[in-house]
């Protein structure tokens, strides 16, 4: 087995190579500082290389390994540059995390544009198809492998929080994740999902009402969300956390902000506050 245990308790991936998305900040951020302590070498994917750059180099200061990719991870053509090249400078994929996520800035589906629905699909979705699929031969031919992919608790009880594409997309990739659940685990593929309540992240911004300081102060944090991957991904491989759910402890009134959200996006005279 390639992992070991240090004296304090610890499991080391020394000698595994983690590819994660969304990686320059949030969970994807706090995921990799965490596996690269743990020894893995992390591959950093994400669309600005200046904040992967500046995430790498923390991972180095810490004495870790890391490699910053920028790439737009709904482009096929992309995501085979990745992998082509992590193949040529590190060798074969062993954890991918699939952390990358964008919600619509229109919540209702009666004022959904349709080019947010499908970007919203494309990268919460479709890009962890992709990905996986450029991966499964690394995995598969070597009988080990693990995949984790950040899902969401909209994808249980969807709602105007986080509006219709984003819930519709985060159901179909935990479908999915349980497709190849059911499909590889005898050929030794972990396929995990992770489902964040309501989290502390830059995301958050962009909703119809931002919560409030004091709000957020009892939300999931992106550090809560990474230690439950880190769990997953660090438990020996004949353990699999199929789905692991990571929930404030305190759930707020978020009445208030489902009815904003209502009418984001709205045309004029469709709201009832004009």
């Amino acid at each position: 087995m390639d992992q070991l245990v240090h004296g304090g308790g610890t499991v080391t991936l020394a000698g595994k190579t983690a590819l994660i998305t969304g990686a320059g900040s949030g969970m994807g951020l706090e995921t990799a500082r965490l596996l690269a302590r743990d020894g893995a070498t992390v591959v950093l994917v994400g669309r600005r290389q200046k904040a992967l750059d500046d995430v790498r180099d923390t991972i180095h200061a810490d004495g870790g390994t890391a490699h910053a990719i920028a790439a737009d991870i709904t482009r096929p053509d992309d995501v085979t540059r990745v992998i082509d090249r992590v193949h040529a400078e590190i060798g074969p994929v062993d954890i991918l995390i699939n952390n990358a996520g964008s919600a619509s800035s229109v919540l209702n589906p009666q004022w959904l544009p349709h080019d947010e629905w499908r970007h919203v699909l494309d990268v919460n979705l479709t890009a962890v198809f992709q990905l996986t699929q450029a991966v499964l031969p690394d995995m598969l031919g070597r009988g080990t492998g693990t995949i984790v992919t950040v899902s969401s608790l909209a994808a249980v009880n969807p709602n105007l929080l986080g509006g219709a594409a984003y819930g519709a997309a985060k159901a179909g990739v935990r479908n999915f994740m349980t497709f190849l659940h059911n499909t590889f685990r005898n050929q030794g593929l972990r396929a995990i999902t992770v489902l964040p309540g309501e989290a502390d992240t830059p995301i958050l911004d962009d909703r119809a009402r931002p919560p409030a300081t004091e709000e957020r102060a009892h939300m999931v944090r992106s550090e809560d969300v990474a230690e439950a991957i880190r769990l997953a991904v660090t438990l020996p491989q004949r353990v699999v956390l199929q789905e692991i759910v990571v929930a404030p402890t305190r759930q707020r009134d978020t009445s208030a902000d489902i009815e904003i959200s209502r009418w984001a996006g709205a045309p004029a005279g469709a709201s009832p506050h004009n």
